[in-house]
């Protein structure tokens, strides 16, 4: 008889991503997976029902609000009565929340995964004390949480949020196969996006926010196209500053050299059209992005912040700069441009890192293996 797994999860993005690559993986004779999902990022249902053998939808909104938060609560814990999960697993900081409030009664074996701890982000005191408080609180009423790379596990343990064995660091990881099987040459990647030939493509990919830095990497996009005037510039994804971030483009004079393309269902169509691919973000959990990056061979400027530099050796297989610093990743790009010798050497150490710890079949794995201890 098959375990029942239930996934709760509040984010779009890169969770989203995370959830379909460990659901088309996980083994379908084992487990019966059953997906509840936020109300307002439905449009992803038709992709997750071929993946999952059951998705529901519940109302969360990502803001703290005692009303809405009220209304999921019960909206969840009816679900979770109605399937009867042998283990629940919560992705995101507000469905981890939500989760391990409703866990007080409902009394599952349960795994949260925050994805990047919410007390991590460019936020208030005021905001990281609550959110910190909060998450030293809830930690008893799960059995594990997983922590995306080892940076998190050390912000956990430094925050004191739960003792370290409550811990199990699985780090992320992309879907290999994916990637060989959309594989092209720049040239034809190009021609099927409208992408052209001549220019040097730098890209990012990412959600259109604050945390993405998207504000620092056009204004870059600025200052790269007045050096190098066939520049082209994309970013794969959509967000809430979208408008802002169109806005800025505008401003800066970039409208017929920039390119966002809203959400993709496969992002290395994009990324295979790049010289240069940066990922800019001001916090970050873990950047699943580089390791994208790293298996399409293409050349990396990132932030030397949180868990990038877990995936990234500066110098080594790709190029750490400071945060907002827009001279630095100038540099970078110019270096990159410059050194052929030196954009080869980091894209043949980045594409031998991935192979070899970055594959979504371990992440799975790992996961199964900690789903045998709990159930």
């Amino acid at each position: 008889m098959r375990k029942k797994i239930m996934h709760i999860s509040q984010s779009n993005g890169g969770v989203a991503k995370y959830l379909k690559m460990l659901f088309k993986y996980m083994d379908k004779d084992k487990y019966e997976q059953i997906l509840v999902y936020p109300s307002e990022y439905i449009s992803e249902k038709e992709e997750f029902e071929v993946l999952v053998d059951k998705i529901e939808s519940a109302d969360m909104v990502r803001e703290i609000s005692i009303k809405d938060d009220i209304k999921s609560i019960i909206q969840i814990y009816k679900l979770i009565k109605k399937y009867n999960p042998d283990l629940i697993y919560l992705h995101s900081s507000k469905a981890g929340a939500l989760g391990r409030i409703i866990n007080i009664i409902a009394r599952k074996p349960i795994i949260y995964n925050s994805h990047g701890w919410a007390f991590n982000m460019d936020i208030s005191k005021i905001k990281k004390y609550i959110y910190r408080l909060i998450e030293k609180f809830l930690a008893r009423y799960c059995n594990k949480i997983i922590a995306i790379s080892e940076q998190e596990k050390i912000s956990a343990i430094d925050n004191k949020i739960c003792k370290e064995d409550k811990i199990e660091v699985i780090y992320n990881g992309i879907d290999i196969g994916e990637y060989e099987a959309s594989k092209l040459d720049k040239i034809e990647a190009r021609g099927n996006k409208d992408i052209p030939n001549d220019s040097l493509v730098i890209g990012m990919v990412g959600r259109i926010c604050k945390q993405k830095s998207v504000d620092t990497f056009v204004k870059v996009a600025a200052r790269i196209k007045s050096t190098i005037p066939n520049s082209y510039f994309v970013i794969v994804g959509d967000g809430d500053e979208r408008e802002k971030i169109e806005s800025l483009i505008e401003e800066l004079g970039l409208k017929d050299s920039v390119l966002i393309t809203g959400w993709v269902k496969n992002t290395y169509e994009y990324i295979q059209t790049f010289d240069i691919a940066m990922l800019l973000s001001r916090w970050e959990g873990f950047g699943l992005a580089i390791a994208e990056y790293m298996v399409s061979e293409v050349p990396i400027i990132a932030t030397n912040v949180d868990a990038i530099p877990n995936l990234i050796k500066n110098n080594e297989d790709g190029i750490l700069v400071e945060v907002d610093n827009i001279d630095e990743v100038f540099k970078s790009t110019i270096k990159i441009v410059e050194d052929k010798e030196f954009a080869n050497k980091i894209i043949n150490n980045s594409k031998n890192k991935v192979l070899n710890n970055f594959d979504i079949r371990r992440v799975v794995y790992q996961h199964q293996k900690l789903f045998e201890e709990l159930i």
